[in-house]
């Protein structure tokens, strides 16, 4: 009987982790869909750093100012105006599917009410309470998807090795360290069950390996707290996409699923004195790169100590919103396009493959043209606009298996301000033709 009951309880400690274990590619693409339709979402860098308008972090780490000092921030952290039913409604706006935001940077400032030690804006700061409930629930309410950063390094914690750039606490106290994991272990339990979010954003991987920080049992841990959850790359190697940051893509990236993280101006968190803002056009150029490489931008925002969001955010968020809502369908669940040798330009497609999505990024001097397409076309439209469109097959051999070029004419009174956007109906699923030898990625 005893032994019966061993093997139950054992059973039911360790089914989660083998069931993540035995997960099949089919499970994992049903797990990941979410993110791979998102296409866009907003990164959320707010923490006391603000109060200064410095580095959030990597300040004091690099003795650009003393620990103490940078510690002081924490009578100015307010968030006397902040309003998270705003924020998300701002970003639900902006055309964004979810948002990630920083519950604890480098610094070991926990912006919710954390049991696990007593640093954070509920217990230390101006602002006295908790930061992340409020929008976890605003976030749900409207409908988007949460994910929440969290560093796995904590240059304030005694139990941490590091403390700046110059500086350790020790170099070898296995006691010391494996506090510091059960720190982590503790938090991290405490975000998932009470906030149950859709992704966890991992960052400071780099100080150690994955063995020190009990990465894999830390993954699986996560995935048993909440089921489903989705994990970026930098938790070396127990992620389950990739997280390039700032640097555009070139080439589409190997992963099936990845995201850009890439800041509004130069500055992660809100710096008074960073005004080197990206355009809409920029920005709305970007994201297109990315879906047409079948990928995610995270745009990030960095509000003020007090919890308002500058305004030339806003403004960027709000021009945003205007066209991801207005070219929607070429957005939301696409997928990569096709390669540029047959467009001058960045394209995606729909999931059945027989739509595809033209990004006109410039005023077009004379036709658009498409290369070496076997398809019929159906019809061509201005999407969002709707404006049927001309077009005509140029070189068409009978004789040979090339096709001839597509030339599309998209009049200057149909063309967006930003980036125009041209829908072409094909009578099945995209078929391009290529010379012998070449392959087309999948996509």
């Amino acid at each position: 009987m005893k032994k019966n009951l061993l093997l139950l309880i054992t059973l039911a400690i360790l089914t989660p982790q083998l069931i993540f274990a035995q997960e099949t590619s089919q499970e994992k693409e049903q797990r990941m869909q979410w993110f791979k339709d998102a296409k866009l979402g907003i990164f959320i860098h707010w923490g006391i750093y603000s109060v200064n308008g410095i580095d959030e972090s990597w300040s004091f780490f690099n003795n650009y100012i003393s620990y103490d000092d940078y510690m002081n921030q924490l009578d100015g952290f307010t968030a006397k105006n902040y309003q998270p039913e705003e924020w998300a409604s701002l970003i639900k706006e902006s055309g964004a599917q979810y948002a990630v935001v920083t519950t604890k940077h480098h610094d070991g400032v926990a912006l919710w009410d954390t049991d696990c030690n007593d640093l954070s804006v509920a217990k230390k700061a101006s602002a006295k309470r908790d930061l992340i409930q409020p929008l976890v629930k605003a976030f749900k309410k409207n409908d988007l998807k949460v994910g929440l950063y969290y560093s796995l390094l904590d240059w304030s914690h005694p139990d941490y090795p590091n403390k700046t750039r110059v500086e350790k606490r020790y170099t070898e106290d296995t006691e010391k360290w494996n506090r510091f994991v059960d720190f982590n272990f503790c938090q991290l339990e405490e975000l998932s069950k009470q906030f149950k979010p859709d992704l966890f954003w991992f960052d400071g991987d780099w100080e150690q390996s994955a063995e020190a920080w009990k990465a894999k049992e830390l993954s699986e841990s996560l995935r048993k707290w909440n089921k489903g959850v989705i994990l970026n790359s930098r938790i070396q190697g127990y992620g389950d996409y990739a997280t390039p940051e700032q640097g555009l893509p070139v080439t589409k990236p190997s992963s099936p699923w990845w995201e850009l993280c890439m800041t509004m101006n130069n500055s992660w968190g809100f710096q008074h004195n960073d005004h080197a803002y990206k355009t809409p056009n920029q920005i709305i150029r970007i994201l297109v790169d990315c879906i047409s490489m079948g990928g995610n931008l995270l745009l990030d925002i960095g509000p003020k100590a007090d919890g308002t969001i500058p305004a030339e955010q806003v403004n960027i968020l709000k021009e945003l919103g205007r066209w991801t809502s207005k070219h929607s369908e070429a957005i939301y669940k696409t997928r990569a396009g096709i390669p540029l040798e047959h467009y001058y330009g960045p394209t995606a497609l729909n999931q059945k493959g027989d739509m595809l999505y033209l990004f006109v990024p410039h005023k077009p001097n004379g036709p658009l043209v498409i290369k070496g397409l076997k398809n019929k076309i159906n019809r061509i439209w201005v999407v969002g606009e709707g404006t049927k469109l001309n077009w005509e097959v140029v070189g068409k051999q009978y004789w040979s298996s090339v096709p001839g070029i597509v030339y599309i004419d998209v009049p200057e009174t149909v063309q967006d301000e930003q980036v125009t956007v041209v829908a072409v109906l094909l009578d099945g699923k995209v078929d391009l033709y290529r010379e012998e030898g070449q392959v087309i990625e999948s996509n």
